[in-house]
């Protein structure tokens, strides 16, 4: 474990932050898909949105970028090591990071998207190590390995989630017998707590937080378990065992207005739970076992929930009180996302796709092809200030799809 940041260093940050976080991060600021750009365009030629500019040296990975207001951050693997490189809002280069070890066998690369808090970013890479970088020098502040620190145990795909950060606090899965779970100081990498929870190892799933009057839940999918702990002590407040015991669990679930939803293709499904009030227990409203994608999430509009579906492969819909599908639509299993009125969905076979959602039902209005790039293509797609940011292994694009 190594620190490098002053104390007087914490004060300043501790007291020019405090809980006025400014937090970028995978899949947008709620953790949802859902970005808040207004005033995109409706459809698109048939070879796509213009092109801005494009990277095509990041090495092998399949990690989305995040998009501060002057700065990129996406992360690469070349030889095995990672970096995190930064560039500014046209693409230019300002500096790079060594990260650690990477993920070097099947899908080499990074898997994990930053997570960027004032002026740290924080990242986790596949072979457990999780290193805190000052976001404008690129100068590390401290690094905890989640194996030989935290006594995880790395899985078939190495270590893939993406970190969240809440207050001075972050969270990540070692997936250790003990350390199943633990709270670190965002600012030293020191341990808070450690849980046990049900003692699985870490799937690939990125986690996300429940707020409530009297608590804060750490929500997250184990090998076997889908659990919930107290996000201030640890505590193990309720779980959900996966009754079809598949390993690969990449979907962060959703949580609104006491109902937590998820989405699973290691054979579970789609499902909903109502969540207690007082938060310390779940009970399973409906599951459409039909439904699910391995790691393209979800989104949920009104009252229908929107997304892939693996097998066979489809865009679909249900309906979020009853779980029953809606809608399907003939495009490729992909990753989603939504922004002003609509879903942007990116396909495993490298298609970009722009539909309409209304009341459930769907309409396929615009797709091109991602020409560039390598390997497959996994990484969601970002969306800020206009402009539409996809990564294709070593390559990443920026295209504009404001309204002229």
């Amino acid at each position: 474990m190594k620190t490098r940041l002053s104390f007087l260093a914490i004060l300043i940050l501790l007291t020019t932050s405090g809980y006025l976080q400014t937090i970028t991060q995978w899949r947008g600021v709620a953790r949802d898909g859902v970005y808040p750009d207004k005033e995109l365009l409706k459809s698109w030629p048939a070879e796509g949105p213009r092109q801005l500019w494009k990277i095509d040296s990041l090495g092998n990975g399949y990690a989305s970028p995040v998009i501060t207001a002057d700065h990129i951050y996406v992360p690469g693997e070349t030889d095995s090591t990672g970096y995190l490189y930064a560039f500014d809002k046209n693409g230019g280069p300002l500096w790079k990071t060594e990260t650690g070890m990477e993920w070097n066998q099947n899908f080499p690369g990074p898997r994990s998207t930053p997570t960027v808090v004032d002026n740290l970013v924080y990242y986790c890479a596949g072979k457990g190590n999780v290193v805190c970088i000052d976001a404008e020098t690129g100068e590390k502040q401290w690094s905890v390995n989640m194996v030989s620190d935290l006594h995880g145990k790395i899985v078939r795909f190495g270590y893939s989630e993406s970190l969240l950060v809440d207050g001075d606090r972050i969270f990540c899965s070692p997936g250790g017998r003990d350390t199943n779970l633990v709270a670190l100081n965002r600012f030293t990498g020191k341990l808070i707590w450690k849980s046990k929870a049900m003692g699985d190892s870490a799937a690939f799933c990125s986690p996300m937080i429940i707020k409530l009057p009297q608590r804060k839940i750490l929500v997250n999918f184990m090998i076997h378990h889908l659990v919930g702990v107290d996000a201030t002590t640890g505590e193990l407040l309720w779980s959900q065992k996966q009754d079809r015991e598949s390993d690969i669990h990449c979907n962060t679930p959703l949580y609104e207005n006491g109902f937590i939803f998820y989405n699973d293709r290691g054979g579970n499904g789609m499902v909903k739970l109502e969540l207690a009030p007082d938060g310390q227990s779940i009970k399973e409203v409906w599951r459409n076992f039909k439904s699910g994608n391995v790691q393209g999430g979800f989104i949920k509009i009104e009252n229908f929930l929107y997304g892939s579906r693996y097998r066979p492969v489809k865009f679909e819909s249900q309906d979020a009180s009853t779980g029953v599908t809606v809608d399907s639509l003939k495009f490729a299993c992909g990753s989603t996302i939504f922004a002003d009125g609509l879903l942007y969905c990116y396909s495993d076979q490298g298609v970009m796709g722009l539909i309409r959602p209304a009341l459930g039902k769907m309409e396929l209005l615009s797709s091109f092809k991602i020409t560039e790039g390598t390997k497959e293509h996994f990484a969601h797609p970002v969306i800020c200030d206009g402009i539409l940011y996809i990564r294709h292994g070593k390559a990443m694009m920026a295209y504009d799809i404001r309204k002229r």
